[in-house]
């Protein structure tokens, strides 16, 4: 028997709500071929066999070796603390953190011919490298680059960029890690993180982590769901 046309609009307003929740349904479920609550996901290759390019943006607990020509009291290795400066001669604190080590050069070249050096000539280099970034990208709040100083797992790593955002599937996020050269993966539940039936896992600098969901850009989605399953972890690079 037809619905009268009176009655159309009623039945679309009941349905839409369904549709809605059986679509939310769906997407909140764990997929995908990366395999999930890997109780050893492992630590990353050590920074001293992974050689630093000109684009390293120094992080806080790097200590850098600086040279002044010709300036030996003002030449050494200095750490950069917590709130990201080194502490110099003459000039005090100088924010070094987020900088490449070309751009901690120049600032330190300015400052120091301002009041005390004609032509300074300085040379800024990286002994140890104890803190760096992650990448934290998908259905977040705030995708972006974060520095790492210290211990940081898989819920601080992404309340750093602001949480989930409203399309973000909390069931399906992966950490993207190299160790032995290869990139590997594994995938992680929020959700049972939160009720305390998973761990949550340690994140490391140059992780990268991805929250699956309707807005997550299509490559990071095609990446998450048709990569082989080779093993206990996933070499994807």
């Amino acid at each position: 028997m037809p619905i009268p046309a009176s009655n159309l609009r009623n039945v679309r307003i009941a349905v839409l709500p369904l549709a809605a929740l059986s679509l939310a349904s769906c997407w909140s479920t764990r997929g995908g071929n990366i395999p999930y609550d890997v109780a050893d996901f492992g630590a990353p290759d050590p920074i001293s066999s992974t050689t630093l390019d000109e684009s390293y943006q120094i992080a806080p607990l790097d200590t850098l070796k600086i040279n002044v020509f010709q300036v030996e009291d003002l030449s050494g290795e200095y750490d950069v603390d917590l709130t990201g400066n080194i502490a110099m001669p003459l000039i005090g604190n100088v924010k070094a953190v987020d900088l490449t080590t070309a751009q901690l050069q120049e600032e330190l070249e300015e400052k120091l011919e301002v009041s005390y050096l004609r032509n300074p000539d300085i040379t800024v280099g990286i002994t140890k490298s104890s803190g760096s970034n992650i990448t934290v990208e998908g259905s977040v709040r705030r995708p972006g680059v974060f520095p790492v100083a210290g211990r940081l797992t898989l819920i601080q790593a992404i309340a750093m960029a602001q949480g989930p955002d409203d399309a973000a599937n909390e069931r399906r996020v992966a950490i993207f890690r190299r160790i032995d050269g290869k990139r590997m993966a594994a995938a992680y539940d929020l959700l049972s993180i939160r009720r305390d039936e998973a761990e949550d896992p340690t994140v490391y600098r140059g992780d990268i982590i991805v929250v699956d969901g309707s807005a997550t850009k299509r490559a990071w989605r095609d990446m998450l769901r048709s990569m082989p399953l080779l093993g206990v972890f996933n070499p994807v690079l």
